[in-house]
């Protein structure tokens, strides 16, 4: 097995809850992908809130995926 050193400042060790010096390859990057999913979530929900998507019900939600299927369908 080889070694990887990455320098990572106190204020990203904290912002990940990294808490020892040495994780497996595997540890960070799910620290790093459970990083950006949140990161995604978050712009979601501000897009959402921006278009006023938030607001809709799950009702409509479901209704306009039903819309864009149809019409992905007939397009093709």
């Amino acid at each position: 097995m080889r070694t990887l050193s990455i320098s990572i400042s106190d204020l990203e060790l904290d912002k990940f809850g990294i808490k020892k010096d040495k994780i497996s390859f595997s540890e960070f990057l799910e620290l790093v992908s459970r990083e950006l999913m949140k990161q995604n979530l978050n712009k979601t929900i501000e897009l959402s809130e921006k278009y006023g998507l938030s607001k809709m019900t799950m009702e409509e939600i479901t209704k306009e995926v039903k819309a864009t299927r149809k019409n992905a369908k007939n397009r093709n």
